[in-house]
């Protein structure tokens, strides 16, 4: 431990505050790359070193980039409204049932093309079928921000964090689905449960039966195409173990390329669309990271996990699971995320051990909407259209659905593990 630890970690505590609360409304990525510039000023962090911690994170940049951009493409096309308006006229009036199916057009795209789309670009279609059926939004969108971080770790596209708390060493498929196929059920199952139960009273007993028209074109033909092949591209990639960030970003290209020959889109519309400033954020999340190992923070996490494993084998997984998933509300599930992948690659931790702390790091935001990339984006996406939901609002939701959701899903993977299902 060095003597110009508590220095870093003081830099490193306001700039993460900072992107959260967003002060003066300044974008999150401002405070990110305001605090890693902070570090190298003051001597913390040497350009070299911050260099590194940035290149730690190419995979994840790539992935986000062609999955951003991706989304804006299906998004532009209408694919995202033709979806919302499938779901509106498979409720036939029914305001329970219309709950049923954004769950599930949710759940899909969370699982196929990651959270934050959901975030970011179901939001706004659910919130206008909403208001075309005559039904309150609120509780439809409180779906997209429940189920995006509740089917996250599924697959390993569903969530960038997966990425980083895997890092180099992500399982082929056929273990990512045997370690997370039953705590992603038990998670996507008990968050609806939850979630239908505490939204009971605001979901509408009767909505209109007849929605407005959103017929795919020839452009949404070719967007959701792209979108079907990219998916299946990256869960090829995901079963041969070959790193998805170029597959992604090269997927979102060719999609972006057929878009321009077929419909004579300019692809620039769409580049400047897609919320670039995203990757400046993740970088600096990553000097963070880095800035903190070179403090020896990530030494002192990866001992007390040896100890813990060696002291409680069967429940130190669950126990880190948990306590990572309160944390990631503290200072979000990307900065959590980073720190407890690079002290689970220091401790050597085993695959159960780690699917438990990525479990803690996508499951666990749900508790409050400091907690996920994915729900800060959701929040966005509500002001857009002149909604606001407070902290507390959400806290009092997420204090119900969250802790049942994490706790099962836990569970059942040390029950898993414990019944010799899983790969040690």
């Amino acid at each position: 431990m060095t003597a110009l630890a508590p220095w870093t970690w003081a830099i490193i505590g306001v700039a993460t505050a900072a992107v959260i609360v967003r002060p003066w409304r300044l974008p999150e990525a401002v405070w990110a790359v305001a605090g890693a510039a902070l570090l190298l000023a003051c001597g913390l962090l040497t350009p070299a070193q911050a260099w590194a911690g940035v290149l730690r994170g190419h995979d994840v940049y790539l992935f986000l980039a062609g999955m951003m951009l991706l989304s804006e493409l299906a998004r532009r096309e209408g694919v995202f409204d033709w979806l919302a308006t499938l779901a509106a006229r498979q409720a036939k009036g029914s305001g329970r049932r219309l709950f049923v199916w954004v769950y599930a057009v949710g759940t899909l795209v969370t699982v196929f093309l990651s959270n934050d789309a959901t975030a970011v670009v179901l939001t706004p279609a659910v919130f206008a079928v909403a208001r075309a059926v005559g039904a309150s939004p609120l509780p439809y969108l409180f779906i997209c921000a429940f189920i995006a971080n509740a089917a996250s770790f599924v697959l390993p596209i569903s969530n960038p964090a997966n990425l980083v708390v895997w890092g180099s060493g992500m399982p082929s498929l056929a273990h990512w689905l045997a370690l997370f196929a039953l705590p992603s059920l038990a998670s996507i199952a008990v968050t609806y449960v939850a979630l239908r139960w505490v939204l009971r009273s605001t979901i509408p007993e009767t909505i209109a039966t007849t929605v407005p028209e959103h017929p795919l074109g020839l452009g949404g033909r070719v967007a959701a195409g792209g979108l079907a092949v990219s998916v299946l591209v990256l869960v090829a990639c995901a079963w041969l173990r070959i790193p998805l960030g170029w597959p992604t970003l090269g997927a979102a290209l060719g999609t972006l390329a057929l878009l321009a020959f077929v419909c004579g889109r300019a692809p620039w519309q769409a580049l400047r669309s897609v919320s670039w400033d995203v990757l400046p954020l993740v970088a600096g999340l990553f000097i963070f990271v880095q800035a903190l190992e070179l403090t020896g923070v990530v030494g002192l996490m990866a001992g007390a996990l040896r100890n813990a494993a060696a002291a409680w084998p069967q429940g130190a997984g669950t126990l880190l699971g948990a306590l990572l998933g309160v944390a990631t509300n503290l200072v979000n599930n990307l900065p959590a995320g980073l720190l407890a992948g690079a002290s689970l690659d220091a401790a050597s931790a085993s695959s159960t051990v780690r699917a438990a702390a990525l479990i803690g790091i996508d499951l666990g935001p749900n508790l409050s909407v400091t907690g996920s990339l994915a729900t800060i984006l959701w929040l966005a996406a509500l002001r857009r259209e002149g909604l606001h939901v407070g902290a507390w609002q959400f806290l009092r939701l997420g204090l119900v659905v969250m802790p049942p959701a994490l706790l099962s899903a836990l569970l059942v993977l040390q029950a898993a593990h414990s019944m010799h299902l899983l790969v040690p």
